[in-house]
């Protein structure tokens, strides 16, 4: 009888536990995580400073060379990936715009742009289509070509935009890379077009008109 009893209550005990360890799993986001959805994906982003982060690991997976991978790439190479970073020319979040490319983009508020991590995630996409509109023929006529020693792509081109705007790269092509823009700290362009090419961004529509909204 006694061994009955054992028998059943260690069924009974290894029932409850299997039954726990196949319980769903679901994936809470944090606060400090912004969820953002890209070409039919969905990603976690940071959404805080480095040093705003609570005190626990993080494992956060490399993101390729698709739109995801090439703006966490710009961002961390523009300001370490700091929403609220302001650098002493007064350029701002974690993308650095400066005044006149927010009002490009419909910004009229650069406080709360700062204070926006969602806000800021909309306006590089945005500046990227309309940048893309910008240098459309350039894209289409320089693309897979060597200048001065570079792999000329799409994603390369939009990089350099973003650094010395639309014009420093047209004129860039114009003078057949023999002119091109460095930015208040040295920074070239020519770095920007080695350092960035090779995304996929064909998820970024040209739009003359991009915004925010």
């Amino acid at each position: 009888m006694i061994k009955k009893w054992y028998f059943y209550s260690s069924l009974i005990v290894i029932i409850t536990f299997l039954s726990l360890g196949f319980k769903p799993f679901n994936l809470k986001t944090k606060p400090w995580f912004l969820t953002e959805k890209t070409d039919g994906s969905e990603y976690l982003l940071p959404s805080l400073e480095k040093d705003d982060y609570p005190n626990t690991n993080l494992n956060i997976p490399y993101t390729g060379k698709h739109l995801i991978g090439f703006k966490e790439a710009v961002a961390f190479k523009e300001s370490q990936g700091k929403y609220r970073l302001v650098n002493t020319l007064g350029y701002m979040g974690k993308y650095q715009f400066g005044s006149k490319a927010l009002r490009a983009i419909g910004i009229d508020d650069d406080k709360a742009f700062l204070k926006d991590p969602a806000l800021q995630e909309k306006a590089f996409i945005a500046l990227l289509s309309k940048n893309k509109w910008i240098l459309r023929y350039e894209i289409e006529k320089y693309e897979g070509k060597v200048i001065d020693g570079i792999q000329i792509t799409e994603s390369g081109i939009l990089a350099a935009a973003h650094l010395g705007g639309a014009g420093s790269v047209k004129n860039f092509f114009k003078n057949k890379g023999n002119r091109h823009f460095r930015d208040a700290y040295g920074t070239s362009l020519k770095s920007y077009l080695r350092a960035f090419g090779g995304y996929d961004l064909s998820y970024i529509e040209a739009d003359s008109n991009a915004t925010i909204n």
